[in-house]
């Protein structure tokens, strides 16, 4: 698997609240760090991505009186995990970790930012139909293969990548560049429909090796 000029890498969600202290920390997320590092080179072209919250957004479980996290509630677009206050708009915790170092991104597109819909995936809202634009800048660039690495796995990357697919991208997905939040069998939930849509596995070592 050679990297090409149409190929993008996108880094997902690499904040402080996802990582370590953080307010809605993975387990072992800035683990994600050093293997994003170790491709990043070999990429022409690199997209992050932000979690961007105001701070009374609705899917955090404070908006709601009597809720905890991690509970579900209904929303008009459908099941909403409720989550803790977490990367609100210009707070410590909203920042990229600050061992990521990636400078020669050309892009950052910030997400999750309309207070009443939440923003999983890099192309599209929870409500599965409002774009963020960055399908439209891929194909206005002329790149046609994803290739996904960040926080978590089994939510924001794995959402990416399954819109990817759904827009007609190539989708790639660095596992050992993602760690995952495990809620209610989500890895397993999100690797069923990875298999379902195309999404391919595989690992930065590999690829890394594969590049010379």
């Amino acid at each position: 698997m050679r990297i090409e000029a149409h190929d993008v890498l996108i880094v997902v969600d690499v904040q402080n609240d996802f990582c370590p202290g953080g307010a809605l920390a993975v387990l072992h997320g800035d683990q994600v760090i050093e293997p994003i590092h170790r491709i990043a080179p070999r990429f022409e072209h690199i997209v992050l991505t932000q979690d961007w919250h105001p701070a009374s957004h609705a899917s955090f479980a404070s908006a709601y009186p009597g809720k905890q996290s991690f509970e579900t509630i209904e929303l008009p677009y459908g099941v909403q995990t409720l989550w803790p206050a977490h990367c609100v708009q210009s707070s410590r915790g909203a920042e990229f970790h600050p061992a990521l170092k990636l400078p020669q991104a050309e892009l950052l597109l910030r997400k999750g930012f309309r207070p009443q819909i939440d923003s999983y995936s890099a192309f599209f809202e929870n409500d599965r139909t409002t774009a963020t634009g960055l399908a439209g800048y891929l194909r206005a660039r002329g790149l046609k293969r994803a290739f996904f690495a960040g926080l978590a796995y089994d939510f924001c990357v794995g959402c990416s990548a399954l819109d990817a697919r759904r827009l007609g991208f190539d989708a790639i997905v660095l596992r050992d560049a993602c760690r995952a939040i495990g809620l209610d069998g989500s890895v397993q939930a999100i690797e069923a429909e990875f298999a379902r849509s195309g999404v391919q596995l595989t690992d930065s070592t590999e690829l890394a090796e594969l590049m010379g």
